[in-house]
């Protein structure tokens, strides 16, 4: 049975909230100078292990961008090999020309509408997994603060007292900073926390970016208390847009090095002393990206005749449902997963 309160979301949230036709026609143009940028270190890329279970046995998955993508044969995580190195990461972060137009074009033209549909509920998601779980967090961190609006909202709902934001890259840091956050401007990995002070570590689509998602995850698992959560977000490898079009998918770019899925994110956690408590897909917009494929020409109803029918001729009466099924069986492309330190 679908769910009306999610069919009402749906209805009044939409792609272009968030991300305006026209701010990101002009994004686009920084969009591809980074790209240019990161490829300039193709040749010095190097080869790694499935980023989850660590195991080199992967096949090739496609390529996009002239980049390899490849499938762990284990537990099919997608993840590209070869990959930039952590100082060439660091390197394109500081210099990222799309981070900064995001930072002054698309986050302050969009925040209203991200605070409302996005940070607000997120906020709300989080102080309600805390309860359900009988935890109490007094302090908390968040690994990529980006804006700084989750920071915010987590704070007018009184529920943990101490928060900081990790945020590496400058300008997002200096905003953070005018917001009157505490911050701390490094990757987490090299930020100073004293072993297991902390109650709650939240991260929202950071993972993916990352040389080596396992030093993260170690790193949460070092300064987080026994019995303290990890909320984590980051698209799913197995998710409708990455699954049907990976081409086309916004999702998978040239940044976005891992790919998880709701085995494979258990194998990551279950490897550095984390039970994980719960897996879930609720996105909202998985649909509507694939039907934007239709209506661009990216993808044609010769491609896929059923999708085609679902999503175009169908999207009135279909389209909300079928969002609603595809978060409840872990099918979107966007992924939480909620783990307890031992």
């Amino acid at each position: 049975m679908s769910n009306p309160a999610g069919k009402e979301t749906l209805k009044t949230f939409s792609e272009n909230d968030i991300r305006p036709d026209d701010i990101m026609e002009k994004q686009h143009a920084v969009m591809m100078a980074d790209i240019d940028y990161i490829l300039g270190y193709k040749d010095n890329f190097v080869h790694v292990n499935c980023p989850a279970c660590d195991q080199d046995n992967a096949e090739l998955a496609f390529r996009k961008y002239t980049l390899d993508y490849k499938k762990c044969r284990e537990c099919e995580t997608l993840y590209i090999n070869p990959r930039p190195t952590e100082e060439q990461l660091a390197d394109f972060y500081k210099n990222s020309q799309n981070y900064d137009f995001w930072n002054e074009h698309i986050f302050p033209a969009t925040e209203d509408a991200r605070r409302e549909n996005i940070f607000r509920p997120r906020a709300k998601k989080v102080k309600d997994i805390c309860e359900r779980l009988g935890v109490k967090p007094e302090k908390l961190v968040e690994v990529g603060a980006g804006f700084g609006t989750f920071c915010e909202e987590i704070l007018k709902l009184d529920f943990v007292s101490d928060i900081t934001a990790v945020e590496p890259t400058p300008a997002l840091s200096e905003t953070c900073r005018k917001k009157g956050l505490h911050v701390i401007e490094s990757p987490i990995e090299d930020a100073n926390f004293e072993p297991g002070s902390v109650d709650l570590v939240c991260s929202f689509e950071v993972l993916e970016h990352l040389f080596s998602p396992s030093d993260f995850i170690a790193k949460c698992a070092a300064i987080i208390k026994p019995g303290g959560l990890a909320i984590i977000t980051n698209p799913n490898g197995k998710g409708f847009d990455v699954v049907v079009a990976p081409e086309y998918a916004g999702t998978v770019d040239v940044e976005h090095l891992n790919y998880f899925n709701p085995k494979s994110m258990k194998t990551l956690f279950e490897r550095h002393g984390f039970d994980v408590l719960e897996v879930m897909t609720p996105g909202k917009l998985d649909a509507e990206l694939v039907r934007k494929m239709f209506l661009s020409g990216s993808l044609s109803q010769k491609d896929e005749p059923f999708l085609h029918q679902l999503l175009i001729e169908n999207w009135d009466s279909a389209g909300h449902d079928f969002q609603d099924f595809l978060a409840k069986h872990n099918l979107s492309s966007h992924m939480w997963t909620i783990a307890r330190k031992r």
